[in-house]
């Protein structure tokens, strides 16, 4: 099974729109992301590790914790998709895209022609860049599948090699046979 990992904009419904289609296409898939409730998220540190009167530490708290699941998913999976919003400037993301990058795991980058100067870097340590959650879901078919049909056709080569080999084999048998009468 494919771990997939969706980092970036939290603002949309994009990840929830790829996993449908993505069960749609019947993909065995595992999906993991960060915390996309972004008030649990900026809230998790100070909700677990006390109050903090300076903003500074709170978002240093929240930040850290949610490190800690970012980093495990990114880890762990095979692909990484992040997504680039047009409303805010996702840092985070461009975050993620790096260590992704810097632990040399796949990358999709999602975004539209407006932002592709400003991520040219991301876009070059980028094995895809897409426009849409379309694309991506047919990158991840095509990965899944591909190997599928090299693996089917090994086989089907395999097995008629294995035809041919036991005909001639037979043949030398009911020949050896023959000529023992």
């Amino acid at each position: 099974m494919l771990n997939v990992y969706l980092s970036g904009e939290i603002h949309s419904n994009w990840r929830e729109e790829i996993i449908d289609l993505c069960n749609k296409e019947n993909l065995e898939i595992n999906f993991t992301s960060p915390v996309t409730n972004h008030e649990a998220s900026d809230n998790c540190g100070v909700e677990i590790l006390g109050t903090e009167d300076n903003n500074y530490w709170k978002d240093n708290k929240g930040a850290k914790i949610n490190s800690i699941k970012t980093k495990k998913s990114i880890e762990d999976c095979d692909v990484v998709v992040v997504k680039f919003g047009e409303k805010y400037k996702q840092w985070n993301a461009a975050f993620d895209a790096g260590f992704a990058s810097a632990l040399n795991k796949s990358m999709i980058v999602i975004h539209n022609d407006d932002h592709q100067h400003a991520l040219k870097e991301v876009d070059a340590a980028a094995s895809a860049v897409a426009k849409d959650q379309h694309q991506v879901v047919r990158i991840l078919k095509y990965i899944i599948n591909e190997p599928v049909d090299n693996v089917r056709t090994i086989l089907l080569k395999t097995i008629n090699k294995l035809k041919r080999c036991m005909v001639y084999r037979l043949r030398e048998a009911i020949t050896f046979h023959q000529a023992a009468q």
